[in-house]
């Protein structure tokens, strides 16, 4: 008999087929003593292992590519980690195995993680993915991950790490459902860089049937467990109307009155550029320039080196507009050369443009780099500054980059509440806002966008996050200046109709989604999306606030 479950859909499409359920995760080695002339042999067989996985999590990254690349490399570098590693060492010191140290190791430095508040949550599943590999290579056992399968499915796992999201073959995995993570988690970005549908946080996902028919509708968050041949036939129907719209879709973004809403790209540097520009993405409209720092945490990349990953991109759009946003350091991506390594709660510590002003000539070399990426190129240069709280940031930012000779138009991201109340007062000093609304909505209801339990008020449809985009749009039009967003919210193509009834002037998104959007847009006019928009806020839910655009949108 049918049964509908409801998670959370991250990423666009529908999926028919057999439930298969991931590899299940390395049991805990048993506590097994050793003679103290066995531990320099067991210190080298666990170096071993974990140089080992961080040279496959390197290569996955390699052949992934894009922004699957830069996250596995950071789960590399997590690995190899100098502190943890003296842990391992002391652990096998005092008696324990190679598989025992290691995994002592990590439950403690997991252990450290939660009692710093659970902002690193989304990381702990990466540490947790990175410990079973290593403790799987040592034990000589398969490592956890995709189970195999000669024919298409569904699958099925507590959590994704990066490691199997970005190696996904979508021909094979018709698309993905996971009882935790949340719709900015990892697993959800790379599912929407690769175009397959998921859902995640849905509880229970474990439970069902191996080998059982399933229905995933990715737009909406429903699992249909059993599905009857009327509702298969009801959801490829939509499904193929929806492909046809895409199809039908081209050119610049605007509703379907005219209303210019430009559609950018989320890149992370040269290798998201091509699927950017295949996407029809007018420019960039958040370039994530922190995936190249990430190389090395024990110091900034050189001048030369920054100014050539710049203009790889300024130059794929040589008329349209590119937004970088300056190294975001901190919390979840500390660098050892930037970050304090003592903070009692990282996400409200030194971070963003806080570790930028405290290391003004890592701010000024990226700037002076920006600069020179930029000379003799007739590109749309705009440059932004993470975590601005208030109109004193700001100016240090703009003024900073007058002394670095920088061209171009200087702005503010609002991830902060205060940002928001106070965006008058901070467009005195920038040129433009850009809403990261998945960092906006932690802030602003105290819920980390990695932890799957916290997952609803994560929701960008949550009434008082609209409140607030909506007080920066207005702020943004009293002044004559621009606003966009460039958080998640944006590449939800219901929700991007809302936004730019709130008076958002551009949406920046991944690639993969940009299809999707414009095709959304083109169906409406800017009344409507205005009335969608004024429909959602009325509400006091998100669940509420969706479904009064819905039936604003479609006339109901």
């Amino acid at each position: 008999m049918e049964t509908t479950l409801r998670g959370v859909g991250v990423s666009h499409g529908v999926a028919i087929g057999e439930v298969r359920h991931m590899g299940t995760a390395v049991l805990e080695p048993p506590a097994k003593q050793i003679s103290a002339d066995q531990a320099e042999s067991e210190q080298a067989r666990a170096r071993q292992a974990v140089e080992a996985v961080a040279a496959d999590l390197m290569a996955r990254g390699a052949t992934a590519g894009g922004e699957a690349q830069a996250v596995l490399e950071a789960q590399a570098m997590m690995a190899q980690d100098p502190e943890l590693m003296s842990d391992v060492d002391r652990r096998i010191s005092g008696g324990g195995t190679a598989e025992r140290g290691v995994y002592d190791a990590f439950a403690s430095y997991r252990e450290l993680l939660a009692n710093a508040g659970e902002y690193l949550a989304g990381r702990v599943a990466d540490l947790d993915d990175v410990r079973n590999r290593i403790v799987a290579r040592l034990l000589g056992v398969p490592m956890p991950g995709l189970p195999d399968s000669d024919e298409p499915y569904v699958l099925i796992a507590r959590d994704l790490a990066p490691a199997d999201t970005a190696l996904l073959d979508p021909a094979l995995v018709l698309g993905f459902v996971t009882e935790e993570g949340g719709p900015t988690s990892h697993s959800a970005i790379l599912a929407r860089a690769l175009g397959v549908p998921a859902v995640v946080a849905l509880p229970g996902a474990g439970e069902l049937a191996e080998g059982v028919v399933v229905a995933v509708d990715g737009g909406s968050g429903e699992i249909f467990v059993d599905p009857s041949a009327e509702q298969r036939s009801l959801l490829e129907s939509k499904d193929a109307e929806r492909k046809a719209a895409l199809a039908a879709s081209s050119g610049p973004g605007a509703t379907s009155d005219g209303h210019k809403v430009p559609l950018l790209a989320n890149v992370g540097g040269p290798a998201d550029v091509p699927a950017a520009v295949e996407a029809g993405a007018e420019g960039v409209g958040l370039f994530r320039t922190e995936f190249l720092f990430l190389d090395d945490s024990t110091k900034a990349p050189s001048e030369e080196k920054q100014v050539e990953a710049y203009r790889a991109v300024l130059e794929a759009f040589p008329e349209g507009r590119v937004v970088v946003r300056v190294l975001d350091a901190g919390a979840d991506k500390p660098l050892d050369f930037l970050t304090p390594a003592d903070e009692p709660n990282p996400a409200l510590g030194v971070r963003g443009l806080r570790s930028l002003l405290d290391h003004p000539d890592v701010l000024r070399t990226q700037l002076t780099a920006l600069a020179k990426a930029a000379e003799g190129l007739p590109v749309q240069l705009e440059v932004m500054a993470p975590m601005v709280a208030d109109r004193a940031d700001a100016k240090a930012f703009a003024d900073a980059c007058r002394a670095a000779g920088l061209r171009a138009k200087f702005g503010a991201m609002v991830e902060i509440p205060s940002a928001a109340l106070r965006a008058r007062s901070i467009l005195q000093e920038v040129e433009f806002l850009s809403l990261g609304t998945n960092d906006l909505a932690q802030y602003t209801f105290a819920a980390d966008r990695q932890v799957g339990a916290v997952s609803r008020l994560q929701d960008p449809w949550q009434p008082a996050l609209l409140d607030l985009v909506a007080l920066s749009a207005e702020a943004a039009r009293a002044e004559g200046k621009s606003c966009g967003v460039c958080g998640e919210a944006a590449a939800d193509p219901l929700l991007a109709c809302v936004l730019t009834g709130l008076g958002v002037t551009s949406l920046s998104m991944g690639a993969a989604s940009i299809p999707y959007v414009r095709s959304a847009l083109a169906t409406y006019t800017l009344a409507q999306c205005e009335r969608a928009a004024a429909a959602a806020r009325a509400t006091d839910s998100a669940e509420a606030a969706r479904k009064a655009a819905e039936a604003v949108l479609s006339g109901a």
